[in-house]
């Protein structure tokens, strides 16, 4: 499994005083849920030569389904 920067081990000691809370753009809730977007890539842009379906994994609103905009990919 490999490590994201942006998260960390979940066996380290957190001061969760020293985090900023997340809420969504729209309403205001704090809840979110884990999403994936797919974008697909064309044979002929493809490194294997077939037509590529890429998973982006993103945070969507649990009350909204809003995606704030700092989660979305950068295009």
């Amino acid at each position: 499994m490999m490590n994201n920067p942006e998260q960390p081990e979940l066996n380290q000691n957190i001061d969760f005083n020293q985090t900023t809370e997340e809420t969504c753009e729209k309403c205001n809730s704090k809840v979110f849920t884990q999403v994936v977007m797919i974008r697909r890539l064309s044979a002929l842009l493809s490194p294997t030569g077939q037509p590529t379906m890429i998973p982006i994994q993103m945070f969507a609103c649990a009350k909204c389904n809003h995606v704030n905009t700092g989660f979305l990919p950068k295009e």
